[in-house]
């Protein structure tokens, strides 16, 4: 991997003329996302300066691990500004509704590499124990497209234990990995065993490098490549860049509205799990002496987020620098960029840090898509997505059949913004790990556009959320009589997915 960005006078060229498009589209955001969202649904609608999607496009899939979606500015959020998957969203779509099927690291990338439910790829835990790897002779996207004549290539985090298969090339990080002189895994020439060493740096910064890398180095073979860029950023034991150790250091976080949630009207393992942010161990031996449960929950919390928050900041400086690549290149109009994470992740809402329940924050992802060829500037889909519809949407931009077996959906009509009057489906959700780390018990649920029926099948408890009126799902009224008949439809609605999917792990519905 010894190629580098290009710097010719041709590729400074390109450079300008996408920052002019770029900036522009900046100052129209002043009047908000949505404003930008014209919807071109064919070649004959398609401004002359827009290019013809190409048969089998470039793939760049970038993804990070246990990434809120409330800390990114192009979602609203003001903990801190993140440009470069701001950049994404302004010359993209953002989609408002992604959802995650298992909030938990492993099972959700077998989904995305499946496109499959947890029960049907075999991942429905992290891997504890006597738990069985992700089985790599099963169909995966990234195979489906290497017998397609894709160059398939994989860098960073992938935590499935078995190793990536059907790609070209791969240098995975063994297990979680570390931010600071990572060990990596290289696919072996010989079909031995994975080549191992270590390597100087930040983690975030070596995967960003090598991303750019692999790609100069094949993009000229003739062939469209695939590329996953797997970050570790920003998953616990949280350790930014040099370069950001001083971020945030004298502005405190607000805690969110939710923050002194006391779990009144909540099924019993709201208490029963692991995750308060008051009882954090990552810092106890740094804490003050002397502090109340309250004044330890609120230092707790400010480190927290500075840690966290740090993390993102390298990594987002890391796609700013694969964006650049990509336009000083010509690829920018010739690649599909995506821009997900594994789940949701708690940063203070209801008191918790970590993820695995069905609340808001857990299950909901950020999902950014440019693709210039299709998806107009400033787009905002709020149509419900899903991890699992990943790989089909890859299969389906490469012009690859979808197999019958895969469970999601291609995302490209959205992308285009066609009307789909089938699409309005509802979530559903299954959550497995347990003891695990947090104790978080088991469940399955399903998310309407107003409500979500939780059932924690091995205590035999419900919840559910009228999420029109309590949006941060405070308020458990799965027995307030005037939502009996909600609850009997969604319990039916729970199995009919069940059945629809063939999930019969867990109990089945007490209708």
């Amino acid at each position: 991997m010894n190629g580098s960005a290009a710097t010719s006078e041709e590729g400074e060229s390109k450079k300008s003329n996408q920052w002019t498009r770029r900036e522009a589209m900046k100052a129209m955001g002043a009047a908000g996302l949505a404003s930008l969202a014209p919807q071109v649904s064919s070649a004959a609608d398609r401004p002359e300066s827009r290019p013809a999607a190409p048969d089998q496009p470039n793939i760049l899939f970038i993804l990070t691990d246990d990434h809120a979606v409330q800390g990114l500015s192009c979602y609203g959020s003001r903990l801190m500004e993140t440009p470069g998957l701001d950049r994404i969203a302004e010359e993209g779509v953002r989609f408002d509704n992604a959802f995650v099927t298992n909030s938990l690291c492993a099972p959700s990338r077998a989904s995305m590499l499946t496109g499959k439910y947890s029960h049907e790829h075999g991942v429905t835990e992290n891997i504890f124990g006597d738990k069985e790897p992700f089985d790599n002779t099963q169909m995966t996207f990234p195979k489906r497209l290497q017998e397609a004549g894709y160059t398939t290539l994989q860098v960073g985090k992938w935590h499935l234990e078995s190793d990536p298969s059907g790609f070209d090339y791969w240098k995975r990080l063994p297990n979680q990995g570390r931010y600071y002189d990572p060990v990596f895994l290289e696919k072996p020439e010989d079909g031995g065993e994975p080549n191992r060493f270590q390597e100087s740096g930040y983690v975030t910064d070596i995967i960003v490098q090598d991303t750019i890398d692999l790609i100069e180095e094949h993009r000229g073979e003739g062939e469209p490549f695939c590329m996953l860029s797997w970050h570790k950023a920003p998953h616990r034991g949280w350790k930014p860049a040099e370069r950001h150790e001083d971020l945030f250091t004298n502005a405190p976080f607000p805690p969110p509205p939710t923050f002194n949630d006391d779990y009144f009207s909540r099924a019993s393992p709201a208490t029963h799990a692991e995750m308060s942010i008051a009882n954090m161990p990552d810092w106890a031996d740094e804490q003050p002496d002397g502090l109340s449960e309250m004044e330890r929950k609120h230092w707790n919390y400010q480190r927290y987020m500075k840690e966290y928050q740090r993390t993102v900041k390298a990594f987002d400086e890391g796609v700013e620098r694969l964006l650049d690549y990509l336009d000083e290149t010509g690829l920018a109009d010739n690649t599909l960029v995506v821009y997900a994470t594994d789940n949701g992740m708690f940063i203070g809402e209801h008191g918790y840090y970590d993820k695995r329940f069905m609340y808001e924050e857990s299950i909901r992802i950020p999902l950014l898509m440019r693709y210039p060829p299709v998806i107009e500037p400033g787009t905002v889909e709020d149509r419900v997505v899903r991890n699992i519809d990943f790989a089909p949407t890859f299969m389906d931009i490469a012009g690859v059949e979808i197999p019958d077996e895969v469970q999601g959906r291609s995302l490209r009509p959205l992308m285009e913004g066609r009307e789909q009057a089938d699409w309005d489906e509802p979530l559903y959700y299954h959550y497995y790990e347990y003891p695990g780390p947090h104790k978080v018990r088991p469940h399955y649920g399903i998310r309407t556009e107003r409500y979500k029926l939780i059932y924690y099948y091995t205590v035999e408890e419900w919840e559910l959320f009228d999420l029109r009126r309590d949006p941060h799902e405070l308020q458990n009224v799965v027995d307030a009589p005037k939502y009996r008949s909600v609850v009997r439809d969604l319990k039916e609605e729970i199995q009919a997915r069940r059945d629809q999917y063939g999930d019969t792990t867990g109990k089945d519905v007490p209708l």
